[in-house]
């Protein structure tokens, strides 16, 4: 099992931190993690998350569609309704 990365822990602090009800960007997380380059950086770290206290269904595309999620789109647009995201 490899180590995680600093990057890849900043990266699940911030969007632990994403309330529900609300998304960020990849971009958004990218910024706030110190990387703002990094967005595909952002959905490969996101794309291997199963752990259910890393809301990452929360992290969408900058043009307000959903983006891909290790469960499937239409999960991802489905938890983001009922948690009352309208974006």
């Amino acid at each position: 099992m490899s180590k995680m990365t600093p990057f890849a822990s900043r990266v699940y602090a911030i969007v632990k931190q994403i309330p529900r009800g609300e998304a960020l960007a990849y971009e958004q997380v990218a910024i706030a993690a110190g990387r703002p380059g990094a967005c595909r950086a952002v959905e490969t770290i996101l794309s291997k998350n199963f752990d259910p206290a890393i809301p990452c269904h929360r992290v969408i595309r900058s043009d307000g569609k959903t983006g891909g999620y290790n469960r499937g789109e239409a999960r991802k647009a489905e938890r983001l309704r009922e948690e009352g995201f309208s974006g």
